[in-house]
This record gives C-alpha cells, structure tokens and sequence, in this order.
C-alpha cells in the first residue's frame, strides 16, 4: 500500500520510529511523500532517498556518537568559556558534522539538492527566529528568493535538527544577502501531520503519523510551580500547541503513538541495549497499531 509519512521529533528517541518503520514496511506500506521534523526529517529524508528501514537501523547507529557534536574548539569543553561560546555563538556545537554526514549518506542515493529526488516527496520544518516564522521546505524558500529545488537536503536537515542552545543557529541569507537565523522546526512545530492532512480534503493516499510522546496525555495539566517548570512549559507549548490543535480537531486513528519515557533528547550516547530497547517499543507499538488501522 503506498502510503505518505510524517515524522516527529525527538533527538535520539528516533531510533523507536525506525522501528515502526520496519514494522510498518513489513505490512507492506511504501512511502510515497514523506515529512519530519529535527530527527524526524532526517528519516523523512532518508527514506525519500531511497534507503529503507532495515537500512536506517545501521545508518542511524552512526548518530549515536558524540563524532557529531564538533564543538568550536577543544576549550570549549571547559569552565566559562563554554557558556560564553553559547553566549556568543548561541549554541555549544557547530553541525557542520551532522551536515557533512547527511550530504555522505544522501549522496549515496545520488541525492544533494531537493530537485534529485521525485517532485513533491519530502517536505522538512524549520524555524526562522530572524522573522519569527516556521518554514516549509523547500517551498517556502521563494520568500528568500531563492530556489528550493536547487537547495541542499543535508542543509535543510541539517536546520530542522538545530537545537537551541545545543547546536548553532545555521545562517540563511535571502538574495538580497539578507540574514535570517534558523534553529530547529520543532521550536513551532514537532509533528507536521497537518502538511498532508488538509481539513476536509480526502487525502490521495494514506497519511502515517510516527509521534514520540512521553508520559504524558494531550493536554494533560503541567506542574508550574517555579521558572524552570515555567521555562519547560512554555517550551513545550512552543513545540506542541499548533499540532495538538489540529490532532484534537481530527481523527487519531492514523497516528503511531511512540511513548519513550527513559531517553532524553538530548541523550547523544546510548548503551546498546537502550537502542534496542527503542527499537523493540517501535515495533511493538506499531504492531499494534496495524491490528486494528484500516483505511
């Protein structure tokens, strides 16, 4: 069954969603247009490009190494000058690793911009916090004047996976050398189901949701007792409201629901057995799942 795929984010917690993948290939699902979010567009990417799930479990163990966290210098590792490196580079490691490592991986598929790959199959979230707007790549990049067809996948990746503070904001600089500061999708959207569901319009072809929650329900009422609480709340707002807004007013039946409640983010080095671990909760989850979905 050919099938669309939207991906959420959630750092190294994506390791679950291959395995929802697998399982979700192994009922037969192809994806035809696929959509992600941080870690989720580099599946999303990765699977537009060709490679399938069984291939994204080697690919994605290279994630899991801090090769990929190239900091601005050996100093950096120390004392103040590491926040004053975040104070003034806004973020404690570059990306240019995690950038060189997609442009390998696509290139392998014989993929460097957005035109190599079938018209209108991969769609990734950014953030602009220049303008403060979220962005549709490679669509929207006309408002910068540029060409989105000409413009690098691994890039684009590259800056839905910049998370504030960890990674640098990655420059984007309009036609006219105007420059916008992009940071991570998932700051505006986590989970951008809403790209090819459209209210009221029957959908060509099946949409997937993979989304990796937490404990907690939609909606469930947040402890605010202090600024920290305060600061995860309206983070988690930032990232959550628009896409629950939109799941609530729609069915959820289309959606994997991933709870991982044990892995960070932000959890660069996992132990063996906690990747197997997320992947044996993806596949379990999307079992399931497919028990009961039908379309």
């Amino acid at each position: 069954m050919y099938v669309d795929g939207v991906f959420s984010g959630g750092g190294m917690k994506v390791i679950a969603i291959v395995g929802a993948v697998l399982e979700a290939e192994q009922k037969g699902c192809v994806f035809v247009r696929t959509a992600g979010t941080s870690a989720g567009a580099i599946v999303a990417a990765l699977l537009s490009a060709g490679y399938q799930g069984r291939e994204l479990v080697a690919i994605l163990e290279e994630l899991n190494t801090e090769a990929l966290l190239d900091v601005e210098t050996k100093l950096a590792d120390g004392g103040l000058f590491k926040w004053f490196q975040l104070y003034i580079k806004m973020g404690f490691y570059k990306g240019d690793s995690l950038e060189k490592w997609l442009e390998e991986k696509l290139a392998a598929k014989g993929i460097r911009t957005f035109e190599d790959l079938p018209a209108d199959t991969l769609r990734v979230i950014v953030s602009d916090v220049s303008i403060g707007r979220m962005l549709v790549l490679p669509d929207e990049l006309h408002h910068y004047g540029l060409d989105g067809q000409k413009f690098s996948v691994a890039k684009a990746v590259r800056m839905s996976c910049s998370l504030p503070f960890y990674f640098q904001p990655v420059p984007l600089y309009n036609a006219a050398g105007k420059k916008s500061l992009i940071v991570d999708g998932g700051v505006l959207s986590n989970f951008p189901i809403w790209l090819f569901k459209s209210k009221g319009q029957k959908a060509k072809r099946p949409v997937l949701g993979f989304r990796l929650t937490g404990e907690r329900p939609i909606y469930a009422k947040r402890k605010v007792t202090n600024g920290l609480q305060l600061f995860r709340a309206l983070f988690a707002t930032m990232q959550n409201a628009h896409d629950n807004r939109y799941i609530s007013e729609h069915h959820v039946k289309d959606i994997i629901f991933l709870p991982v409640t044990k892995v960070d983010t932000t959890d660069f080095q996992l132990s063996t057995k906690e990747k197997e671990q997320l992947l044996l909760l993806g596949r379990e989850k999307a079992k399931a799942f497919f028990r009961t979905w039908g379309y």
